[in-house]
């Protein structure tokens, strides 16, 4: 009987694992990316937290790399954990704009988290 119970559980764990694979929650993360109000940002590990994929923040960067384009989601909102963005120059330059038209201070290429992260309330 306990072969049969080892069996059962490798084979739940097998299941589990392919459910991982599977592709990410893309929309848990744009709902959590929507919520992130004006003036504020979000990190990409902030914003998997958020949306149920704890240590997902690449989930989170491959969700956005795949937004249609002309989406209207606020994609410039998410920062990396060092408040820097992790595009290429051009696009860096065209999302600092964007926080910058919204208020968020972009000083060296870097915003200051402890000033700008979005805060849930309580």
């Amino acid at each position: 009987m306990a072969k049969r119970t080892r069996a059962k559980r490798k084979q739940k764990t097998e299941t589990n694992a392919i459910d991982e694979i599977e592709a990410p929650p893309a929309e848990r993360i744009y709902q959590v990316i929507q919520s992130i109000p004006a003036g504020s940002v979000a990190t990409y590990g902030q914003v998997a937290d958020l949306a149920g994929l704890p240590r997902g923040a690449r989930r989170v960067g491959r969700a956005l790399s795949n937004l249609p384009k002309g989406s209207r989601l606020p994609w410039y909102r998410v920062l990396n954990a060092s408040g820097r963005s992790s595009l290429p120059p051009a696009g860096a330059k065209r999302q600092y704009d964007a926080l910058r038209d919204e208020g968020v201070a972009v000083v060296g290429g870097r915003v200051s988290l402890k000033n700008f992260r979005w805060q849930l309330d309580p």
